[in-house]
């Protein structure tokens, strides 16, 4: 491996000119015979809108859940381009007043696409004109205060909402029972990741091997748009340290630099471990005081690092506090003590 060579050799890539924020976007599969992985939710996906096609009506209200990265906006185009429709694209936090999203829906033309994400927080107001909507293609616009105030209805052409959510327990019940197809996406396999880290790696004209993109993958933790970030930066760390080619050792080596070890734990995850290990004797320790000794917002701890090593195994979420499991005191390098917490 060559530390700094002399010149550094060219990647070839249709996005040579476009800078990594556009990639990403250009990185997204156009239909769901290249979407890669969520099997079960392609095949129920592909039924709903051939159905849709055949009967020449817009499918029903679309429901996608799932933990951030893993394909949901993707999939929301895709949805409008195998329709050959139009897509509006907005957020929940985005929709603050019921004004907002009624001059939103009356834009819309037949068979449009409007998609949400993170429709758990929408507003309530815009919430409940939602309802109308989604049932009766209708807003009521109300006019005026007071008892002088004076609901105007106003008719919606038919559309299919699209809603992303990674909280599904945070929706409301009437708004969820309002949508015809709800689908969970899952984290993917290393086996999918690194289908994805290879059609990537074509479309960006990158030189990496299968043992590049495997070592990529079990770091990834699961998720696509990690896998695709950290594609990127290992290819930056072989075209400047190496000779351009991403095999295992160059791959190993570059997310090392980023602070990315073999269970794809990255520094903050380290350190919420090290702490309940090396300050708290493996807990229980309640999160604002852990969140304290790693410096971080609590929420920040709960959102970011505790759902992936929970998932890993490597913490415990108890009614007394969060535990460190006997594998987390194994990645420390610290013999777990005998006697603590036996169930873990």
């Amino acid at each position: 491996m060559t530390e700094h060579p002399d010149e550094l050799p060219e990647i070839v890539s249709p996005y040579a000119d476009i800078d990594d924020r556009d990639v990403e976007t250009s990185l997204r599969p156009k239909t769901l015979a290249d979407f890669v992985g969520q099997v079960r939710v392609r095949e129920q996906l592909g039924v709903v809108l051939d159905s849709a096609k055949a009967r020449r009506q817009p499918p029903d209200h679309i429901l996608l859940s799932g933990p951030p990265g893993l394909g949901k906006t993707s999939l929301a185009m895709i949805i409008a381009a195998e329709l050959g429709a139009s897509i509006r694209i907005t957020s929940g936090p985005a929709i603050e007043r019921a004004g907002d999203l009624a001059a939103m829906l009356s834009t819309l033309d037949e068979g449009d696409v409007l998609f949400i994400d993170e429709i758990h927080r929408i507003a309530r107001p815009a919430e409940e004109m939602l309802y109308i909507a989604m049932e009766d293609f209708r807003v009521d616009v109300v006019v005026g205060k007071g008892p002088g105030a004076t609901a105007i209805p106003l008719d919606v052409a038919p559309f299919t909402l699209v809603g992303a959510t990674t909280r599904s327990g945070l929706l409301t019940g009437p708004l969820r029972d309002r949508f015809g197809f709800v689908a969970h996406m899952d984290f993917y396999a290393d086996e999918e990741l690194e289908k994805v880290i290879g059609r990537s790696a074509d479309l960006l004209g990158i030189d990496i091997d299968a043992g590049g993109a495997t070592e990529i993958a079990r770091r990834s933790r699961g998720t696509p748009r990690i896998a695709n970030r950290l594609l990127r930066r290992a290819r930056d760390f072989a075209q400047v340290r190496a000779d351009g080619h991403l095999n295992r050792d160059v791959a190993r080596a570059a997310l090392d630099v980023y602070d990315i070890d073999e269970l794809g734990l990255d520094r903050l995850d380290r350190l919420v471990i090290e702490a309940l290990v090396r300050q708290f004797n493996g807990g229980p320790v309640g999160v604002s005081t852990l969140a304290l000794a790693v410096g971080e917002e609590v929420q920040t701890v709960e959102e970011v690092a505790e759902p992936f090593l929970v998932r890993a195994g490597l913490l415990a979420r108890t009614p007394r506090g969060r535990v460190a499991t006997r594998q987390a005191w194994n990645h420390v390098g610290i013999t777990m003590p005998p006697d603590e917490h036996a169930l873990f």
